[in-house]
């Protein structure tokens, strides 16, 4: 299991690079059937983005999470709105030949007691206004949490099961 995540840490720090612009971030609050939680991202000096997340309220297990191409969050439509991953013309997971593509992001683990708690860092998208991809790009984007775990490997989402919450990413004030 460490070695997955060992790939997974070297995969995500080695893929394509954005501009970056130290001090950049964003949130965005997790919601979805009996979920919340927050979301944030802060751009570091060596482009690297730093990712937190916590949410409560999340069935126990291993949950895919990934950042889509839209702003937009609507429960009614399972959060669909959300658009596909943030691809940039790659395929999904650390498993592809092709990918990861930058949407990409470790599976989170949820205790009995609903708990997610998890940090990581990822390359490969800006959290400014320059940059490409970037997360404040004029529809936005957004980080779907799945009801399952990402296999790392399936096209184009990782085998993660339905959508179960999903957050706007906004610029931080």
């Amino acid at each position: 299991m460490k070695s997955v995540y060992a790939m997974l840490l070297v995969g995500l720090l080695s893929s394509g690079s954005a501009l970056a612009a130290e001090g950049d971030s964003v949130n965005g609050t997790l919601e979805g059937d009996g979920i919340t939680g927050e979301i944030s991202m802060l751009e570091t000096a060596s482009g690297t983005v730093h990712i937190k997340v916590s949410a409560q309220g999340v069935p126990e297990g291993a949950h895919g999470i990934h950042v889509h191409e839209v702003g937009k969050c609507e429960a009614a439509d399972g959060f669909k709105s959300a658009g596909g991953h943030l691809a940039a013309g790659l395929d999904h997971g650390i498993q592809s030949d092709d990918g990861p593509h930058p949407g990409d992001l470790p599976n989170v683990h949820a205790g009995a007691q609903g708990m997610v708690n998890a940090e990581f860092f990822v390359r490969g998208f800006s959290l400014g206004t320059e940059g490409d991809p970037r997360i404040l790009d004029q529809d936005g984007s957004s980080v779907i949490l799945h009801a399952g775990p990402d296999d790392y490997t399936s096209q184009p989402s990782g085998d993660s099961g339905s959508r179960i919450a999903c957050a706007v990413l906004k610029a931080a004030e």
